[in-house]
């Protein structure tokens, strides 16, 4: 059956329907997330319809949710960008993905749409879903994975043998980077708080500077890269343990450029540009067992506004990714076996 097709069937089988959707209807804190009834949207050029099955959890869906996003964010809005599920209708212009495909990604680049049962998302921004990976695993992975993959290969173009200092090692970004760093054979450096030097370490870095009782700068010279998962006055500092002609490269602020310049460094902040094609590398080292993925809470649909709670820490904040579920799971491979033990909220500062 053709594309238009497709649609047209799915569109007509849809007309009137509706479906459950977390509204933001004013910028705030949590409690102006509404849980309400909304009309099923349909694809247009370029978007698929997504039953989600689940939905994670990021810092950057509380910026948007309280007006803090750095991109326009129209209203009334649903929150939420990572999503994973099957499509159950194609747009014009979408030639590669089908009804009925496991997918993963993100919604669009507004970074809204996926606190819903249904959520529409560009065809560019989606890819295959890891077979080995539960909805669950994989709502958790796509932004995240995606920004430390860009930050160390794409900013910074960090090359084997060279040496990179990862601020925030132990956060949902700082994991992917230091695994991602190690495979790529980059002298990986990492700061994180006590209790997590050990895992960090399992990951892969070769050294673990404990940013608590340790100063990293007193630790590391001439480092070519400084990924900054932190911001504030750790960024401030790093300046100074990159060697002349070395990149610090932030995915939370924009650095100084007087600073910059007085050591003869680069410094740049940058957004993530989450597209298939970073999508589908990420699923092929998720499936041959060369990166592994962490869900810190998995809460009901109906929960979101809780998970809000954790974000701005007016409840525990898990360590791994906060993830909706949204429609029933379908068990990977073992995949069970990724989650990690519950773990203590860390008081210190975590990343993205």
């Amino acid at each position: 059956m053709a594309a238009g097709s497709i649609v047209h069937q799915a569109n007509e089988d849809q007309t009137g329907s509706s479906m459950m959707a977390w509204r933001v209807h004013e910028f705030g804190p949590p409690d102006v997330m509404r849980f309400e009834r909304v009309q099923l949207p349909g694809p247009g050029p370029g978007e698929v319809l997504v039953k989600v099955a689940a939905a994670g959890v990021g810092p950057w869906d509380g910026w948007i949710r309280a007006g803090k996003s750095a991109l326009p964010q129209p209203l009334p809005l649903t929150p939420g960008s990572d999503l994973s599920g099957e499509i159950v209708a194609v747009g014009p212009e979408v030639s590669d993905l089908r009804v009925g495909d496991q997918i993963y990604g993100v919604t669009n680049t507004r970074f809204t749409g996926a606190y819903a049962e249904y959520a529409l998302a560009s065809a560019a921004m989606v890819s295959s879903k890891p077979t080995s990976l539960t909805y669950t695993e994989a709502a958790a992975v796509p932004v995240v994975a995606v920004t430390a993959w860009q930050a160390l290969f794409d900013q910074a173009q960090l090359k084997p043998g060279q040496t990179v200092l990862i601020h925030g090692a132990a956060g949902n970004v700082g994991a992917y980077a230091v695994q991602l760093a190690s495979r790529a054979g980059l002298r990986t450096i990492a700061t994180a708080g006590t209790d997590d030097i050990p895992r960090v370490r399992d990951l892969g870095a070769n050294t673990v500077i404990d940013y608590r009782t340790q100063r990293f700068e007193k630790e590391v010279k001439d480092a070519d890269a400084v990924i900054d998962l932190v911001g504030g006055e750790t960024q401030e500092r790093s300046f100074q343990v990159l060697r002349r002609g070395g990149k610090l490269i932030s995915a939370v602020s924009r650095p100084d450029q007087h600073r910059a310049q007085s050591h003869g460094v680069e410094a740049a902040f940058f957004l993530v540009n989450v597209t298939s094609q970073y999508l589908a590398k990420i699923a092929d080292l998720v499936d041959g067992g060369k990166l592994r993925t962490f869900v810190g809470a998995v809460l009901p649909f109906a929960d979101a506004r809780e998970a809000h709670f954790m974000l701005e820490r007016l409840r525990p904040q898990p360590k791994g990714k906060i993830v909706l579920t949204v429609g029933p799971d379908h068990p990977g491979n073992g995949s069970q076996s990724r989650f990690p033990p519950p773990a203590r909220p860390d008081p210190g500062g975590t990343d993205k």
